[in-house]
């Protein structure tokens, strides 16, 4: 029984991995930028990942480019105000603190790629350059994951941008 059970560990741990995707910059480490699927007609997708500045000075992601999916990227930041969930575009950035991980991801920080292009499908990857303040620019892959994964009880599905007309 251990055995069959540190069998399906390493399996577990070995599917995690290749699921992931990681970049890095200088002292930038990027790790698994994704979107989910759009249906069609759908106007803006959202974006997420997470980066690790290990560097002893700060940074900011400035902006991202991702001419095959869109011609406005924007960097967004969901908050409560008063009781209110509120969304608003960070026309400087995201800071990126030293020695510190920032995640981009639904609820809170993240990506909007705004005027879609074309509907994002399950299993597809898209190009996007990262420009950073210090460290410069990155091309990664974005991966399309599924629109709505399964929620744990209890919670709601993560990706909801209906905010957005989406």
């Amino acid at each position: 029984m251990k055995r069959i059970l540190a069998t399906l560990a390493v399996l577990a741990l070995s599917a995690s991995a290749v699921l992931a995707h990681d970049f890095t910059l200088g002292d930038l480490k990027i790790h698994h930028p994704a979107s989910k699927a759009t249906l069609p007609g759908q106007p803006v997708a959202g974006g997420f990942m997470t980066i690790t500045n290990t560097a002893a000075v700060a940074d900011r992601l400035v902006s991202i480019a991702a001419p095959d999916v869109s011609d406005d990227v924007q960097i967004h930041e969901m908050a409560m105000e008063n009781d209110v969930m509120k969304m608003r575009q960070l026309a400087d950035g995201v800071e990126l603190p030293a020695g510190a991980k920032v995640e981009l991801k639904p609820g809170g920080l993240h990506v909007m790629f705004m005027k879609i292009k074309h509907p994002l499908k399950e299993g597809d990857k898209f190009k996007a350059t990262l420009n950073f303040e210090k460290a410069g620019k990155i091309d990664v892959d974005f991966k399309v994951e599924a629109a709505k994964p399964a929620a744990k009880e209890g919670e709601a599905a993560s990706g909801d941008h209906s905010a957005h007309g989406g």
